[in-house]
């Protein structure tokens, strides 16, 4: 094998380890970072008030595709377990011009809470988001059990929140 082919070889198996590692799950049951938000009805929140609850926060963009595709599937989501202690949280990024963000929110009448990450800080508290969309699902107890990088299987996501609402 050429010395050019087994460093390509090698980057290709260690970038194929990070995008496992990194990009496609958190280790079991990190903590979710503390913070406070206001949202677009200018109500404020914090990751204190969601404990008790399974959360999940998604980040995502007018301007991306997938997030505006999956919008209505994760609305749906909340709509069916929010009875249940189920909370979602959309986090709009900070490059996202508010009034877009007011404007998406309004037409199409999300049922959850949408909070403008205008300073980023958010986005790094779950470890620098920079990609869209980019959800987490939370315990009840502020744990992230799962980081999805795109948009999610929905059935298998319904399965986890099923098992999730279950625990004490």
């Amino acid at each position: 094998m050429s010395t050019h082919l087994a460093r390509r070889t090698a980057l290709l198996a260690t970038l194929a380890a990070a995008l496992a590692g990194g990009l496609l799950g958190c280790s079991a049951r990190d903590a979710a970072p503390e913070f406070s938000y206001t949202l677009l009805d200018g109500s404020k929140g914090s990751t204190a008030t969601l404990r008790g609850k399974v959360v999940l926060v998604n980040f995502w963009a007018t301007s991306c595709v997938t997030c505006v595709k999956e919008m209505p599937e994760i609305a749906a989501t909340h709509q069916k377990y929010k009875a249940r202690g189920y909370e979602t949280l959309a986090v709009a990024m900070s490059y996202d011009p508010p009034a877009y963000v007011a404007n998406f929110a309004e037409s199409r009448q999300l049922p959850f809470g949408v909070v403008i990450d205008n300073t980023g800080a958010i986005a790094r508290g779950f470890g620098d988001v920079k990609i869209t969309p980019t959800t987490f699902l939370i315990d009840k107890r502020g744990a992230i059990v799962k980081r999805y990088v795109g948009e999610p299987d929905f059935a298998a996501l319904h399965r986890q929140v099923e098992k999730l609402l279950a625990e004490s």
